[in-house]
């Protein structure tokens, strides 16, 4: 039986680029990490002094990249108006949900 080799990049750190979303005040918060779920915990347990006011937050997107720098770039690029409007469109279905939820509540 012939064994699967598993690309070398599945055993290299992996660096995420990742989307926020405030319930509070229905506003974005981008950021990049090496550790997703500890970074997504600290924005949730308000140790993030940017987020720590606009909790509760949903991770709302997330991109992974096998190179530190990429990750980074990947966020500027998401903080710009045509990485904006590129969340919007990528987004649509997951907003649209949003939104029916927010109207069925009230």
């Amino acid at each position: 039986m012939r064994q699967l080799l598993v690309p070398f990049q599945l055993d290299s750190p992996v660096h995420y680029t990742y989307v926020l979303y405030s319930e509070k005040d229905c506003e974005w918060y981008t950021g990049a990490t090496s550790d997703l779920r500890a970074r997504v915990r600290e924005h949730a347990e308000g140790r993030v002094r940017s987020t720590e006011q606009r909790r509760p937050l949903l991770l709302a997107y997330y991109e992974a990249c096998l190179n530190r720098e990429d990750a980074f770039r990947r966020e500027r690029y998401l903080k710009t108006g045509r990485g904006k409007r590129y969340l919007r469109q990528r987004l649509a279905a997951w907003r649209g949900l949003l939104s029916r939820e927010k109207l069925e509540r009230h």
